[in-house]
C-alpha cells in the first residue's frame, strides 16, 4: 500500500469561491517532471487566488508555474493574491515577477553615425595608449642611459637569440621564396622587351628597399609581437607584474626595455639576411628561366643597388622592430586577467603591429621621396 505520509506529485486542484478562482498546488515538484497543465482562468472569474496544501519538497520548477499562473491571470486583468503561499516560495515569486519585469533588454541597432563617432573615439583612445606607453618607454630608456648597470643584459641577450636565430628557418623561407616570386613576375613582363637583364634590378631594389625589411617584420609580428603579448599577458594574469611593481621594480624597464633592444637590433640582421637569400632567389630564376649568368647577374645588380637603398632598409628594419616589440608589449600589459584575454592580447598585437607596419612603411616611403633617398 502506498505511504500515505509521502505527498504526491506535483499536482495542482482549481476550484471556484464565490467569483474567485482558487488554484492550490502541493506534491513534489521537481524540474525534471513535467509540470501539471493550467488550462487558465475559468470564465467569469474575478480574480486568482493562489495557495498551497500538502507541499512537499519543490525547486525551482514550481515557482516558474506560479508566475506562468500569474501571466495567465494579467493577460486576462485579474488580480492575482498570493499571501496564502509559505513565505519562501511567496518572496521567490516576487524576485521572479522582479526579473521578468525588468525583460530582455531591447535589440538595438546603432545608426551608422553612431557606429563611425563610437570607432572614431576608439581609435583616439588606442592612439592616446600607445603615445603614453612610447612615452614611458623612453622615459625608462633615458634612466637607464644614466645608470647602465641595471639595464638586463642576459635578458636581452635571450631576446636576441630568441627573436634573431631562432628565427632565421622561417625568414630563410619566406625571403628565398619571395625573391622567386619578385622575379617570376617580372620575368613575364621584362622577357617581352628583351629587358631579361633588368630582372636583377626589380628583385635587389625590391628586396633591399622594401621587401626585405617588410617581409621580415611581418613574420616577426607574427612570430616574436605574438609571444611577447602572450607572455606578458600571462604574467599579468599571474599578477607577477603586480607583484614587480610592489617590489618597487619599474615593469616597462624590467621586462619591456630589453625586449625592445632584442628587436630593434636583430631586425636590421634579419632584413639584411632576407635581402641576400630573397636575391639569391631571384639569381635562381634568372638563371634557370631565362639563362642569364650568375656574374651577369651580380654585376647588373650592383649597378642599380648602392649604398643608400642599403641603409634605407636597414633603418627601416630597426623602426620596423621597436614597432612590433612596442605592439607586442603594449597589449600583453593591457591583457585582461583570463585566459580568453590572453588570447585576445595576442591578436590585437599582431593586428596593431601589422597596421602600424603598413602606416609606417607609407611615411616612410614619402620621406625618402622627399629627401631623394
Amino acid at each position: 500500500m502506498p505511504d500515505a505520509s509521502v505527498p504526491p506529485a506535483a499536482a495542482v486542484r482549481i476550484e471556484a469561491e464565490g467569483d474567485c478562482c482558487v488554484v492550490t498546488v502541493g506534491g513534489i515538484w521537481s524540474i525534471t517532471a513535467a509540470p501539471p497543465a493550467w488550462p487558465g482562468p475559468p470564465p467569469g472569474a474575478t480574480g486568482i487566488a493562489l495557495r498551497a496544501a500538502d507541499l512537499g519538497r519543490w525547486d525551482s520548477s514550481l515557482p516558474f508555474f506560479l508566475a506562468g499562473v500569474r501571466r495567465a491571470g494579467r493577460a486576462a486583468g485579474l488580480p492575482c493574491d498570493d499571501a496564502d503561499l509559505p513565505p519562501r516560495l511567496r518572496d521567490l515569486l516576487a524576485q521572479l515577477e522582479t526579473v521578468q519585469a525588468g525583460g530582455a533588454p531591447a535589440d538595438r541597432t546603432d545608426s551608422l553615425l553612431t557606429v563611425v563617432g563610437l570607432a572614431t573615439r576608439e581609435v583616439a583612445v588606442q592612439a592616446r595608449a600607445i603615445l603614453d606607453f612610447v612615452g614611458e618607454c623612453a622615459l625608462s630608456a633615458v634612466r637607464l642611459a644614466r645608470s647602465p648597470r641595471r639595464f638586463r643584459w642576459a635578458d636581452c641577450a635571450a631576446e636576441m637569440q630568441q627573436c634573431g636565430a631562432m628565427a632565421l628557418p622561417i625568414v630563410s623561407l619566406i625571403s628565398f621564396l619571395v625573391g622567386v616570386t619578385l622575379a617570376y613576375t617580372g620575368a613575364i613582363v621584362l622577357r617581352q622587351f628583351g629587358g631579361d637583364i633588368w630582372i636583377a634590378d626589380l628583385v635587389g631594389l625590391s628586396m633591399v628597399r622594401e621587401m626585405g625589411a617588410v617581409m621580415t617584420a611581418v613574420v616577426l609580428a607574427g612570430r616574436t609581437g605574438a609571444a611577447y603579448a602572450a607572455t606578458l599577458g600571462n604574467m599579468k594574469a599571474n599578477e607577477e607584474i603586480d607583484a614587480l611593481a610592489t617590489l618597487g621594480i619599474p615593469p616597462v624597464q624590467f621586462l619591456v626595455l630589453p625586449r625592445l633592444l632584442a628587436l630593434a637590433v636583430m631586425m636590421p640582421v634579419l632584413a639584411l639576411y632576407a635581402n641576400a637569400l630573397g636575391i639569391l632567389g631571384g639569381l635562381v630564376v634568372a638563371y634557370s628561366l631565362l639563362a642569364i649568368p650568375p656574374t651577369a647577374f651580380w654585376v647588373e645588380l650592383l649597378t642599380i643597388v648602392d649604398l643608400s637603398d642599403v641603409a634605407s632598409g636597414v633603418i627601416k628594419a630597426a623602426a620596423f622592430g621597436l614597432i612590433v616589440g612596442l605592439a607586442g608589449c603594449l597589449r600583453g600589459l593591457q591583457a585582461e586577467r583570463s585566459a580568453d584575454g590572453v588570447g585576445r592580447a595576442t591578436t590585437s598585437a599582431v593586428v596593431t603591429a601589422l597596421l602600424l607596419l603598413v602606416i609606417a612603411d607609407a611615411l616612410f616611403a614619402v620621406l625618402f621621396n622627399v629627401l631623394g633617398i
